[in-house]
């Protein structure tokens, strides 16, 4: 380098920070002995703010423009005896720019349940996760506070400390608002609004803002869940009753489908009677879209013959079909208040009292004419 580019060196001295990076918070400005010279230019872009630091106290704090470090706009200066050709002095001092835009996307969530109690189901379990973003407000503050003298300080490092804030103030506020947990969907808006609130009166503290909370997802324990899940299939069964016809269907044709060597004949056979029972079944058009032929319905099948048995005399007699205790009605053998039993009934009852047998005593013929 030319004796001409090191005085140009010496007497101008700019002093700016370009972030090409997504996740830097605070970076200082490297000088090799910290010597800036006095009438030194200093760039803050914009999204950026600049702490002055002087032996060890923070001075200033400028914001977006281009300065000019002088005596009248700095706060401490120090001068340097050996410089005699006009030369600007030095002062050692360090300079911190501190990123003032948002961080977007953020991640946050409950590492352990929460337990709440829950106005429609008691005590439960939930777990929940979303996306935040930071910002910051006070850059003397957040250096004070955070930062220190790390000369280069990322969102990392401060990420986990916010998550357990969120967590913390997620858990107070959503187990004191008392929303039923299948309405917390609906309220996700609200409840981030709430947490947002809550949370931002710690973090200021930080010199740090939260411009924008979200609750993506609030989930259950998975057996509850399952639970849950059953019921909304109840309810979009609704007639238990065909929803088990529906579910024996369902079982019967995956049991036709299983043609392995052990069950494959009776798979076949299942399958084949199922298709038959539900091409019967089908909607109004036949096979190649003709109108079905008009089927007769099967007559339904003949009553259960019963037998009776009648207890006489301590003794059981019988098998009688019903047409032999006809004949004894008429015979005066068997009376309304003979003891008698059928398969099916439950104990000795009475001629009477059994519907079927007490017909034949309404039915006897009337008396014969007189001669």
């Amino acid at each position: 380098m030319g004796i001409f580019d090191f005085l140009t060196g010496e007497f101008i001295d700019v002093i700016h920070w370009t972030d090409d990076t997504r996740d830097t918070m605070v970076s200082r400005f490297e000088r090799e002995g910290h010597e800036i010279k006095y009438g030194a230019k200093l760039t803050v872009r914009e999204g950026q703010a600049a702490v002055f630091v002087h032996e060890g106290q923070l001075a200033d704090v400028f914001t977006p423009g281009l300065y000019m470090l002088e005596t009248n706009n700095m706060p401490i200066m120090t001068t340097l005896q050996h410089w005699d050709h006009g030369f600007k002095s030095p002062f050692k001092s360090e300079i911190y720019f501190v990123n003032t835009t948002r961080f977007n996307d953020l991640k946050w969530g409950t590492k352990n349940p929460i337990m709440l109690r829950d106005p429609e189901f008691g005590p439960l379990r939930i777990r929940a996760f979303g996306t935040y973003s930071v910002r910051v407000t006070d850059p003397a503050v957040f250096l004070r506070e955070i930062v220190g003298t790390d000369g280069e300080f990322t969102m990392d490092e401060i990420s986990y400390q916010i998550r357990n804030i969120i967590v913390q103030e997620f858990s107070r506020v959503i187990a004191s608002s008392g929303i039923p947990a299948l309405d917390m969907a609906a309220n996700t808006g609200d409840m981030g609004k709430l947490i947002a609130a809550a949370i931002s009166p710690i973090v200021a503290d930080y010199g740090l803002t939260i411009p924008e909370f979200y609750i993506e997802n609030i989930s259950l324990p998975a057996a509850v869940e399952a639970a849950l899940d059953k019921r909304s299939s109840m309810g979009i069964a609704g007639d238990l009753g065909k929803f088990t016809q529906y579910s024996a269907a369902e079982a019967m044709t995956a049991a036709a489908s299983n043609t392995g060597a052990a069950g494959g004949g009776m798979g076949a056979g299942i399958g084949a009677g199922l298709g038959m029972a539900m091409a019967g079944q089908m909607g109004n058009t036949g096979p190649w879209g003709q109108a079905p032929q008009a089927t007769h319905a099967a007559p339904p099948p003949p009553p259960v013959e019963h037998v009776w048995h009648i207890a006489e005399a301590g003794a059981t007699k019988g098998p009688y079909s019903k047409a032999a205790m006809g004949r004894m009605a008429s015979e005066g053998t068997l009376t309304r208040e003979t003891l008698v039993w059928t398969a099916g009934q439950d104990g000795w009852l009475p001629a009477d009292d059994v519907q079927e047998l007490a017909r034949l005593f309404t039915i006897l013929p009337p008396p014969p004419p007189p001669a």
